[in-house]
């Protein structure tokens, strides 16, 4: 963030350290001040924007003036819509306007919410929901299934005891395998919530190597693992056993989509690291963000779960547990991460992003 000496109020500085972008500016629409998500939304200085109309950096410069205007006016407490905002070199940038007065008179407070940013923050908050709806389930899960399972095992066992035929015994041993089969899963369900994490300093291209190694050990012929690394992403300080079990769960995943191009022979998955710069997810604003994306050329995600790969049991593939993408996101999640999809027929792709220090 840049560094700010202005002979402004705290209250107003304080703007500075939120996410969204926000101008305060006086009755005519002159800006008193912009923050720095501002600023590096509209691509100039504070001090190319303080005393300049807000409405230059708007395409439609009237509605702004119209909506200053009725909330100065004391129409509304609030006024709401949706416009354009300028950038520099004219792109423009759908944006939700949101216009309130300030307790000091003749200021009003204009913020605004990126449509693309407010659509992802809703997508974020359905995860963060999913993710505590999981860890509740898991949790339910241990009580309701371990111990009828425990009890279960243990009476197929007492049983194969007391019989003598071996066509009988089989079918004790199916209880058995079936019942171990069970506690497994339950088993990595639980996994994330129950190993305290092991943190240490890491590179994140020792991740995608050791994920390129295991997967094309697994599929040596037919799939080609692509790396494009950004090698100037700094060490950080995360659980790398956890982390590598992420990727290689999105990439294991990808290579199983890829069954019918591996046999063609011209199956390819991309590992790309890049660094993002003054980026928000989760509700928080980053200096620095790892962003890694695991890329595809399968016959993408099932439109009937696009939007519900990352829940528990949920899976595309036949024979596939569901768990492998729930893991993953909880994983990344515990790193104050997320994982996003954008899939279409040709092209899937899951990105993950992490703060960087």
């Amino acid at each position: 963030m840049n560094a700010r000496r202005r002979p402004h109020p705290a209250r107003f500085q304080a703007f500075d350290l939120l996410p969204t972008l926000l101008a305060v500016v006086d009755a005519a629409g002159v800006v008193l001040f912009a923050n720095a998500a501002l600023e590096d939304a509209v691509g100039l200085s504070w001090r190319s924007i303080e005393g300049t109309p807000l409405g230059h950096y708007f395409s439609e410069s009237a509605t702004l003036r119209h909506a200053l205007e009725g909330v100065q006016g004391n129409q509304f407490a609030a006024l709401r819509y949706d416009g354009h905002l300028k950038r520099l070199g004219g792109e423009l940038w759908p944006v939700h306007v949101i216009v309130a007065p300030t307790e000091a008179p003749g200021e009003i407070v204009v913020e605004l919410l990126p449509l693309e940013q407010q659509a992802r923050q809703e997508r974020e908050e359905r995860l963060a929901e999913q993710s505590r709806a999981n860890k509740e389930l898991f949790r339910n899960l241990a009580h309701e299934i371990k111990n009828p399972l425990g009890g279960i095992r243990g009476a197929a066992q007492l049983l194969e005891m007391e019989i003598e035929g071996r066509g009988l015994r089989e079918y004790t041993q199916v209880i058995i395998r079936e019942a171990d089969r069970l506690q497994a899963l339950v088993d990595r369900l639980l996994a994330p919530h129950r190993h305290p994490r092991v943190v240490s300093d890491m590179n994140i291209h020792e991740v995608c190597e050791r994920v390129r190694a295991l997967i094309l050990a697994e599929f040596p012929k037919g799939l080609k693992v692509v790396r494009d690394y950004d090698t100037s992403i700094p060490e950080f300080r995360a659980d790398r056993e956890q982390l590598i079990q992420a990727v290689l769960n999105i990439a294991h995943n990808a290579a199983e989509a890829l069954t019918e191009r591996i046999a063609a022979g011209d199956a390819e998955i991309t590992l790309r690291t890049r660094v993002l710069r003054q980026v928000t997810f989760g509700r928080q604003r980053y200096r620095l963000a790892l962003e890694l994306h695991v890329i595809d050329n399968g016959p993408g995600v099932p439109e009937a779960i696009k939007d519900r790969v990352f829940l528990p049991l949920v899976s595309g593939r036949e024979g596939g547990s569901g768990l492998g993408l729930t893991l993953a996101q909880t994983f990344v999640q515990q790193h104050h991460g997320l994982i996003e999809l954008e899939s279409w027929p040709g092209r899937t792709d899951f990105r993950i992003l992490m703060p960087l220090p």
